[in-house]
């Protein structure tokens, strides 16, 4: 089947569709109201997304009953949930070439299944692949059809058929071995005992997967004599879970095995495949034996086995081989094995050891990695190896090197095992390194906002040092790339603020200077920007006292004191919070930071910021004249002894908390702060500024302020200089909008 991404995007908004699109039937399944109709091949696509989205159901199925206009011959219910009648009303009546009914759900069986298909004499004879993995085929309640008993037998275009992983009895494999077509049978985990019905379709079987038969009782010679007639086989797999435990039903096939190995090319001349991994107390010298005497041999399957260091091996240039010797046979393990959780568990281990020191960036091992999580999403064992080989492989300037669509896989899967596995420290612990990485949780597409709640509700119930520290890295990275609608929406769950204050509190108590607290920090100043609501939660879990007390007891630190004084700033910028600023204490403290010129400018920046934000509004002030009269002065004086900054220290989302301090009616102190924080963003992001002081208005404010009579020569120095950065901004714009579009020569 071809894939058309515009086809498969069209196909899935009709999936999101199908309520619009549809009308109910009185029995509640759907069907089109009107519909064209569909191409063969769109109709099975059709299927084909609404299994994978998840989208098929009872329901939902009875679009194709109608023959019509959707016509199937690739159908698949993988893992649906569906009834005997609603897949017997809606499959049925097609004239069938392939069907997957692997791991459905919702009653239906094997049995049910088979009668159906062969209810349709159309399907008996064009029915080609057949997958029922995972079901339970109930092969009793097949009943007699006109004196005839329904069986697989019944379908007898069958060339492919797939049962592993059911009920599938001895009885039952006769019944499929008298299929006259039958070219490949998997019958991996199921319940035969004897191999020997298979000597009835010798002349045709080609492909024979017979992974982990635990019931199987056949003396070595016995089955040694069922493969030896089965000329036609080209592929055979006998493999074995190495990790379950061992009960001796292997012994007598791991013998047949070695008999097979040593046997000559007169024993199954046609193989060219052979997977034997799992299996135990087989010899280096065997499997040299059976390579130098197969010289058209394109794969072996060897993990688990000790023997894929065999030195032949790497003399067959064309011979695929499963092992664990070098990366060629694990990633060849881990692209064959997807669905045998045993091997993708061996093959990881291999995996890890390999990479563990890479230096390339490896895209190709990735999506191995990835495809090995999604097809195992609730093993642990599979989890605990996988998430420490993504954060290998993503680790510093590899992630860089990697397509943005993989590495958001490689989130999507992280996240799940975070969800998935909660309690398990290392898992948590992989998991959390990979994704504090500054390039994954910047540039990455994927959403944020689940992933920040995770990481929060699962930080709120683990206290281990480490974990912690890296958890508030992720969540610090992740707020700031929330939109204003999801940090409303995350800053408004009150829990959240209390756990970010918590751990600033813990470590201030001990004075504790790391990571933890610089990132808790950060995300409380990001949560607060322009966040009136998140103010108010900050205000009432008692924060403000808690920042006044690190404030003072961070004196010397420069890096601690600016994210306080950035949060104090967003607090201060939002009118309804300005009372609660006002406290006496607070502001001489934050006025000897404004007055200090040994300290940091961005420290000097935030408390400037903070004082003119509160001494704009002297009809609101509580304090004395006194203090507001310092304030004002101290502001005037300060910053014109401000020096330029050499780097982009600070970010705006908006002007306008701004542009109450430009209004003349302001002291010059408090208009001379906000001129500066304008110039200071311009001057390192010329483009982005202006444009934002265009369109909010803030240049008229600044023209006025520049013309105005009364305005004192400092904030007015600064304006000119804003506005003519503007003019040259515009007049570079309109410069490149007059420009010639290039002619095609």
């Amino acid at each position: 089947m071809s894939f058309d991404p515009d086809q498969f995007y069209s196909l899935f908004c009709v999936c999101c569709s199908l309520p619009a699109l549809c009308r109910g039937r009185t029995d509640g399944s759907m069907c089109f109201s009107w519909a064209p109709v569909f191409p063969q091949e769109v109709a099975d696509q059709l299927m084909h997304t609404m299994a994978a989205k998840g989208l098929l159901n009872d329901t939902t199925v009875g679009i194709f009953r109608d023959g019509g206009t959707l016509r199937l011959r690739r159908a698949t219910v993988r893992r649906c949930p569906l009834s005997p009648n609603a897949f017997l009303l809606a499959l049925c009546p097609h004239r069938l070439q392939e069907l997957d009914a692997s791991w459905a759900s919702g009653g239906l069986t094997g049995a049910a299944i088979v009668s159906g298909l062969a209810s349709n004499p159309e399907c008996r004879s064009s029915l080609q692949r057949l997958s029922l993995d995972g079901l339970r085929l109930d092969w009793e309640s097949l009943v007699e059809d006109a004196g005839t008993r329904v069986g697989f037998s019944s379908l007898r275009g069958l060339r492919t058929l797939k049962l592993a992983n059911t009920d599938l009895s001895d009885a039952a494999l006769a019944d499929v071995c008298s299929l006259p077509h039958l070219e490949s049978l998997d019958i991996s985990c199921s319940g035969v005992s004897n191999l020997s019905p298979l000597l009835d379709c010798k002349n045709t079987l080609r492909h024979l997967i017979a992974h982990r038969l635990q019931r199987l009782h056949m003396a070595p010679s016995g089955l040694t004599f069922v493969l030896r007639q089965l000329d036609a086989l080209r592929h055979l797999d006998f493999s074995e879970d190495h990790v379950a435990e061992d009960d001796g039903s292997g012994e007598d096939v791991n013998e047949a095995v070695r008999q097979l190995l040593e046997g000559g090319p007169d024993l199954l001349p046609s193989l060219v495949s052979l997977d034997i991994s799992g299996q135990k107390k087989i010899s280096e010298a065997a499997v040299r034996t059976f390579v130098e005497t197969r010289g058209g041999l394109v794969f072996l399957g060897l993990l688990a086995t000790g023997t894929s260091t065999c030195d032949i091996l790497s003399t067959k240039k064309n011979l695929k081989v499963t092992g664990a010797a070098n990366e060629d046979q694990v990633c060849e393990a881990l692209r064959r094995y997807r669905d045998r959780q045993c091997f993708v568990r061996e093959a990881l281990v291999h995996l890890y050891n390999l990479i563990a020191d890479t230096d390339k960036p490896r895209p190709d091992i990735l999506k191995l990695v990835l495809a090995a999580m999604q097809s195992h999403r609730s093993s642990l064992h599979v989890h605990v190896i996988a998430t420490a080989c993504v954060f290998s492989l993503t680790t510093q300037d590899l992630a860089e090197a990697m397509p943005l669509s993989l590495l958001g896989a490689a989130v999507a899967q992280l996240l799940h095992a975070m969800k998935t596995f909660p309690n398990h420290q290392q898992v948590q612990k992989n998991c959390l390194l990979a994704l504090c990485s500054e390039h994954i949780l910047q540039e990455v597409p994927f959403d944020k906002y689940s992933a920040a709640t995770l990481v929060i509700n699962w930080l709120s119930s683990h206290e281990d040092a480490t974990l912690q520290r890296m958890a508030v890295a992720v969540i610090c990275l992740l707020v700031s790339k929330l939109s204003a609608e999801e940090t409303a929406q995350f800053s408004g769950d009150v829990s959240i603020m209390k756990q970010l204050l918590a751990i600033v509190q813990q470590k201030a108590m001990v004075g504790a200077l790391d990571s933890s607290l610089k990132f808790a920090l950060t995300a409380l100043w990001n949560l607060t920007d322009e966040m009136p609501s998140a103010g108010r939660s900050f205000i009432e879990c008692r924060g403000l006292e808690l920042y006044q007390e690190v404030l003072e007891s961070y004196y010397g630190e420069p890096s601690i004191q600016q994210k306080i004084l950035g949060l104090l700033n967003n607090l201060a910028e939002v009118q309804e919070l300005q009372p609660d600023l006002l406290d006496e204490d607070l502001l001489e403290h934050v006025l000897s930071l404004l007055q200090d010129t040994q300290l940091d400018m961005e420290v000097r920046y935030f408390a400037g910021g903070i004082l003119a934000q509160l001494a704009s509004r002297p009809q609101a002030w509580t304090l004395s004249d006194e203090l507001l009269g310092t304030i004002l002065g101290q502001l005037h004086a300060a910053i014109p002894t401000w020096t330029p900054i050499g780097r982009e220290m600070v970010s705006y989302r908006s002007f306008q908390p701004f542009c109450p301090l430009l209004q003349s009616s302001q002291p010059p102190g408090v208009q001379l702060w906000a001129v500066w924080a304008i110039h200071l963003v311009c001057s390192h992001n010329t483009s982005h500024y202006c444009s934002m002081l265009e369109k909010e208005g803030v240049a008229e404010l600044l023209k006025s302020l520049s013309a105005g009579p009364n305005t004192h020569p400092d904030p007015k120095g600064l304006a000119d200089s804003i506005l003519r950065m503007l003019d040259e901004h515009q007049s570079r714009s309109r410069t490149f909008s007059r420009q010639p579009e290039p002619r095609n020569s």
